[in-house]
């Protein structure tokens, strides 16, 4: 209790808790991507404004830059079946080496080393090397190669758990397939989704784009850490997964140069806040290449960015913690509570929050 009592008040998990209607958590995307809602807050005076996504353009200026994570999501979710009968779902999360994948299984009963996982009952499988922790294991393919065409073949869209899917028969997997991927993405590699871009169509980058903001794209795959609860009581002790980034010569020139003229830096998601903070030098943002832990929270000071659009989040999650570093606990959580009176559709597919 006295170790609890010694840490900073905004370093506690449970106050980054908060109940929510589970009918607001959005199963599927609206109609049209900028057809989203758009809550604004503000950050000095905890003013909310309650918009449309498309809105976003009254909010920037000539002069601003708006970065974008351009990571394309791979389909990384597959279902198999085990050698001895029933099915088993694989979660390919990152890549160890030549056919080597560190993966998390879903299957009942208990794997075991040396067991092969045959995917769509044909002879394309994966075989079960070394048990890492409770779900997670090593997974041999036969070639890099193999991989991908069991990817590119039965993959399915990695959705977080509490948008729910059947396991056969999905109607849904074309719009999943579209949709939980934005316009923009490029670079594969994500094992989610960079949600606050989804909302963004080409006819609105290039509405923005003709008002004199500099549109700059930088690179996170997103894997288990941007996503992992935090079990810990106090935030300080939750370790981020690290994760891959690359920011280039030129997009930290052209970032640079917004900063030096006066524009702000828009980030459009807490991948893109990761990144730029964790490349912020001395009041400049420097070019490279390499993984991330950055775990932002109280009472982390902001070098690089001035505005951020995201989603609402999970409870008691590092993309809440990191909202509410921005732009303070009480007013995140007031604005969430807001959100839920009016309606608003939480998490992957759900509504937008920009913080100005």
């Amino acid at each position: 209790m006295g170790d609890i009592m010694a840490v900073n008040k905004e370093q506690l998990t449970a106050l980054y808790g908060y109940p929510l209607c589970k009918k607001l958590v959005a199963q599927h995307p609206p109609t049209e991507r900028d057809a989203s809602r758009l809550m604004v807050l503000h950050r000095v005076t905890g003013k909310v404004e309650h918009r449309n996504f498309s809105d976003v353009v009254h909010y920037l200026r000539q002069g601003d830059a708006l970065v974008l994570n351009d990571s394309r999501v791979i389909p990384a979710r597959l279902i198999g079946s085990r050698t001895t009968g029933g099915n088993v779902r694989v979660l390919l999360v990152e890549r160890l080496g030549r056919g080597r994948w560190r993966v998390l299984l879903e299957a009942r009963g208990k794997p075991f080393m040396g067991e092969e996982v045959h995917f769509d009952g044909g002879p394309l499988a994966g075989t079960l090397l070394e048990r890492l922790s409770a779900r997670e294991w090593v997974m041999g393919f036969e070639s890099d190669e193999a991989v991908w065409k069991i990817i590119n073949t039965f993959g399915r869209m990695p959705l977080p758990p509490y948008i729910k899917r059947p396991i056969k028969n999905d109607p849904f997997l074309l719009e999943d397939s579209e949709r939980y991927q934005s316009v923009f993405a490029s670079k594969p590699g994500s094992i989610a989704a960079p949600t606050a871009g989804l909302h963004f169509t080409q006819q609105l980058l290039e509405r923005i784009r003709r008002m004199g903001v500099e549109v700059i794209y930088i690179t996170l795959h997103v894997g288990l850490g941007t996503f992992m609860p935090i079990r810990s009581s106090v935030i300080t002790r939750h370790k981020m997964e690290k994760e891959y980034y690359e920011l280039g010569i030129d997009v930290a020139r052209r970032l640079n140069k917004v900063r030096e003229r006066g524009g702000r830096v828009v980030a459009v998601g807490s991948t893109c806040c990761r990144v730029l903070e964790t490349l912020a030098q001395g009041g400049g943002i420097k070019a490279s290449k390499g993984w991330t832990n950055l775990f932002i929270h109280p009472p982390y000071r902001f070098k690089a960015v001035d505005m951020l659009l995201t989603n609402l989040h999970l409870p008691k999650t590092t993309l809440l913690v990191l909202v509410a570093t921005f732009a303070d606990r009480a007013k995140v959580l007031k604005a969430y509570a807001e959100a839920e009176k009016k309606g608003y559709r939480f998490y992957s597919y759900g509504d937008a929050m920009l913080i100005v």
